[in-house]
Parts: structure tokens; C-alpha cells; sequence
């Protein structure tokens, strides 16, 4: 029998990954009571149920993150320092990288990120200032003009519905799922150069032109065993498919260099001279770890070889989206398989069979991340939208990134858009250290709901650089401490914006929350 309850809150946040983590935290911290709901078993988002270690820029140890994000990124080193047997080596290295990934210097395990995500929470869920929701996703929205009034969440097994009514709410979702059932103005895929005047937007709008996604998992290997899976059902395409714009067929070690586009033939192991995909978002680094502690590196498999960019899973029928997402596990699959039997070794044979899918590290019954790395979300149409133009690194005489005084945080990334859905290769350029504009966080119309997560004002370029770790936790950071603050004092956000001295006294706060909203001039691209 399906059970309908009603619970209300201050501040009701759908989706609980790293943005609706962060935007929880800064809220409960604000003294207000949070709704949280979260579409899988686990909270994290990219960072634990998609299964993706963080992506981070240069500076991250010493500047360019939230004090809340530091916090998080040291308890994950803690957690290891506590609980394993780490070399007395390492245990000095105040950098001390779990996985010594070459993408990450912080690459860790998707479970002690969601484990220090729930110490985190703890105090709050434990008082019941927090309620949090696991395995519900939104099914409907109740508006009123230019105001969400509540959300319907609906259990994925059970059918259990709740009713959540909030005075704010907030989108954390990873495709922005709020926007449509509560009305809200959005863009999705590529907008057109007419209406962005970005050099590197197509000349018509392409609405349906998304990055591609992915469906990651985690692989360690035992020399000398056999741990090849069944045959995926769809190998024999995805082991003869070829697009256009790829030097080689997927399934093989051959790729682009994304800025450049030249092609590039990678090695799985280390190899003088290549660059190591099993190194690329290696999780652990036995090396880094006592003798014995670890039979194998394990290493997760998020890599050109499977995204998945025939078809977009956003704004299409059901049926549609169920497609693609099963071709998309299929091409993962499809790829661990063609590694475990017919990839080339440098000593001539065949074939790692020694490969072994680690479905404990993810947590699912088919080894997949329970659910696909998002790169493109909906994006609010907003009061500010960011465009290439205000970060690129490539324009003449532009030293710096366009400066925000309503600045709610800040950033650094390339503009990195993966192969699209529109069959583009990939568009990677340099930009510089950005600025997160208030105005980029507010609907034109709405004026209690907030996006935080990866479905801010962006364009489909610079969703490019705005939609990694440390950014999206900095925006669901911020929308928290926003909503808090209208509650506060009574106003909406976009008064927020537009009165010089509510500005002021809200970017005090962020600061004293310990959010940087500049980058000193010495940090350059």
C-alpha cells in the first residue's frame, strides 16, 4: 500500500550530491531546518554514486576552494590516516593522495567520500534539524505565480510518496529535474552564437546537443587470474563502432588530444612516453599502503573510451532516455569485456583477463556507478548568465576573467566539453580563474527557487569550466547561505542583487563562512 505524508521545512533541497550536500550544510549551519532527497541509496553525487574522484585546479591546497570543501578534503585524508595502513611515508605528506591519480590530488574511494558526507550531516540528522530522503525522486511540483509552494517525492521501490512544503527550494539535482515540473525558464544543450556571441558556439541553437555521459565503474587486477564477465549483449556494435570525428574505433586505445585534437594512442599500464589510462582516476594506489593491504591498484573507468554521445537523456520521452541509458551501461560493459579479451598488450598478446570488475566499490548488483556522470545539466535561464567571453583564456588582451562584484564564490577550470550528442568532437580551451555572479544563481522570474548544482546560468560552453567538484560544491554552498539569508531578513534573492548594501552584508557573511569571492592577482592561467 503506498503511504502519503507531509513534512515541511524551512528549505527544501532536491538532490543530494555535492551541491545539495554542501547547500544542506550551509543552511543547517544557518540555523534552518532542511528537506534533503536523493534519487539513489547513496548521497554525493559525482563524487560517490557516478563514481568520479574530484577534478580540481592546480591551487586547490592552498586557495580557490570554500573552507567547508577544505574541511571535506581533509577528513577524506583523515578517514584513510585512521583506518588503514598507509606508509609512514605518506602519513608526513600533508598532500597525501590515496590514489595518486594523475587527474586528481585527492583521488580516493567513493565510499569514504560518502562516509565523511554523512559525519558531516551527522549532528544535524542526528538533532532532526535535517531529514533526509534516500531513494525518492521528485515526481511533481505545486506552484502559485512566481512561487514554488511544494514538491512530491516518490520511493523507488516502495511507491511511498511525500509532500514537502519549504519556503525555499532549492535544484540540486544532477539534470536539474526541479525546472520543469515547477515551471521554471530553462536552456538545454547549445544555445546559438546570435544569442550568446560566443566564438565557439554553433551558429543555430542545438537544443538537443549535450555533452555526452557516462557510466563509470571500478576495476583493480590480479595477474594470473581470470575474472572476464559475460559477453555484453551489445559488444559486437560497440566493438566495430567508429564516429566521425574519432581517429580509431571506441573500443580501442587511440583517442584525441582534447585541445588539440591530434590523435593519441594510450597504454593501460604505465609505458615510457604514453599516458596511462589506469593511472588517469586511479582510486588506490597500493604502493601508497602496507605490504599486503591491497592485492591490486584499483582504478575507475571514466575515460574516452566509454562516454556515450548517441543520443541526450534530457527533455526526451522515457522511452527514449531508458534507450540510451542501457546503450550507455552497454558501452561500459561492451569496454571492460574487449579489455579482458581482446585489447593489445605491448608484449604482443591479447587481453587482460586478470581485469576484475569491483562492483563492491560502487555498491550495485551490475558493477556500474548507480547512476551516470552528468556533465550537462538543464540551466536556469538566469538574471546573469555566464558566457565564454567573461572566462576565456584565449581572447586577446584578456588577462583575466571578467570581474563580478556580486561574486558568491570562485573557480578555475578549462572550458572541457566532451564529444556531444550534436557529434562533435571535443572543444578544450584555456580560461582563467573565474568568479561565481550572484545573478547567474536566480531564475528571471521564479523567486524562491535556487539552482545548485551544475544548473546555474551557464551557457553550453562554460558549463564547460563551471560544472566540476569544487565549483558545484561552492554554488550549493552559496545558494544554502542565500536562501538562509532571505529568511532572515525577509526578502527574496533578487533583492539580494540589486540592493548595494543587502549585497555587501551578504557577501560579509559568505566570507566569514569562509567562501573566497576573488582570486588574488598571482594565480594565472
Amino acid at each position: 500500500m503506498v503511504v502519503f505524508h507531509e513534512l515541511q521545512a524551512d528549505i527544501v533541497i532536491v538532490g543530494a550530491g555535492i551541491g545539495g550536500c554542501a547547500a544542506a550544510l550551509s543552511a543547517l549551519q544557518s540555523g534552518k531546518t532542511v528537506l534533503l532527497t536523493e534519487e539513489t541509496k547513496w548521497i554525493g553525487g559525482q563524487i560517490t554514486n557516478q563514481g568520479v574522484p574530484p577534478d580540481e585546479h592546480p591551487w586547490i591546497e592552498s586557495f580557490g576552494a570554500t573552507r567547508s570543501y577544505r574541511t571535506f578534503r581533509k577528513k577524506i585524508r583523515e578517514y584513510y590516516l585512521t583506518n588503514f595502513q598507509v606508509l609512514n611515508t605518506e602519513r608526513i605528506n600533508d598532500q597525501f593522495n590515496p590514489g595518486s591519480a594523475i587527474v586528481s590530488k585527492i583521488s580516493h574511494e567513493p565510499r569514504v567520500a560518502l562516509r565523511v558526507l554523512y559525519d558531516m550531516l551527522a549532528p544535524y540528522l542526528s538533532n532532526g534539524k535535517l531529514t533526509l530522503l534516500s531513494e525518492y525522486k521528485i515526481i511533481t511540483a505545486e506552484t502559485d505565480q512566481d512561487y514554488v509552494q511544494a514538491v512530491t517525492v516518490q520511493h523507488s521501490s516502495s511507491g511511498n510518496t511525500y509532500h514537502l512544503k519549504g519556503k525555499y527550494f532549492l535544484d540540486a539535482t544532477e539534470m536539474g529535474d526541479v525546472l520543469p515540473l515547477a515551471g521554471v525558464e530553462y536552456v538545454i544543450g547549445a544555445e546559438s552564437q546570435d544569442e550568446t556571441a560566443e566564438a565557439h558556439a554553433p551558429k543555430d541553437a542545438e537544443p538537443f546537443n549535450m555533452q555526452a555521459f557516462t557510466y563509470c565503474f571500478a576495476i583493480d587486477h590480479i595477474d594470473g587470474e581470470n575474472h572476464t564477465i559475460e559477453k555484453p549483449a551489445q559488444y559486437e556494435f560497440w566493438k566495430n563502432y567508429q564516429a566521425e570525428f574519432w581517429p580509431a574505433k571506441q573500443l580501442s586505445w587511440w583517442g584525441v588530444v582534447p585541445h588539440t585534437l591530434e590523435p593519441i594512442e594510450y597504454s593501460l599500464f604505465y609505458e615510457p612516453n604514453r599516458f596511462s589510462l589506469w593511472n588517469y582516476r586511479r582510486i588506490i594506489d597500493k604502493n601508497n599502503f602496507e605490504e599486503g593491504t591491497f592485492q591490486s591498484d584499483i582504478t575507475i573507468v571514466n575515460w574516452p573510451q566509454n562516454d556515450y554521445w548517441l543520443g541526450p537523456i534530457i527533455d526526451v520521452t522515457e522511452e527514449e532516455k531508458e534507450k540510451h541509458l542501457n546503450n550507455a551501461k552497454q558501452l561500459s560493459l561492451s569496454l571492460l569485456y574487449w579489455m579482458q579479451t581482446e585489447a593489445p598488450r605491448p608484449d604482443g598478446g591479447k587481453g587482460y583477463p586478470g581485469i576484475r570488475l569491483r562492483k563492491d566499490i560502487l555498491g550495485t548488483e551490475d558493477g556500474l556507478a548507480m547512476y551516470p556522470y552528468i556533465r550537462e545539466s538543464r540551466r536556469i535561464k538566469a538574471q546573469f548568465t555566464v558566457k565564454e567571453q567573461h572566462v576565456s583564456g584565449e581572447l586577446e588582451g584578456k588577462e583575466s576573467a571578467t570581474y563580478f562584484p556580486d561574486s558568491v564564490g570562485i573557480g578555475s577550470y578549462r572550458l572541457d566539453l566532451h564529444p556531444s550528442t550534436g557529434m562533435n568532437t571535443y572543444i578544450d580551451f584555456s580560461s582563467h580563474p573565474f568568479q561565481i555572479p550572484l545573478g547567474s544563481l536566480l531564475p528571471i522570474r521564479v523567486k524562491n527557487l535556487l539552482p545548485a548544482s551544475k544548473n546555474i546560468g551557464t551557457t553550453h560552453i562554460t558549463n564547460g569550466c563551471y560544472r566540476l567538484h569544487p565549483v558545484e560544491w561552492n554554488i550549493g554552498e552559496a545558494a544554502g547561505h542565500l536562501a538562509a539569508y532571505c529568511i532572515d531578513h525577509d526578502i527574496i534573492p533578487h533583492e539580494v542583487r540589486h540592493i548595494e548594501e543587502k549585497l555587501k552584508d551578504f557577501q560579509s557573511r559568505l566570507v566569514k563562512a569562509g567562501i573566497e569571492l576573488e582570486w588574488p592577482k598571482i594565480y594565472k592561467i
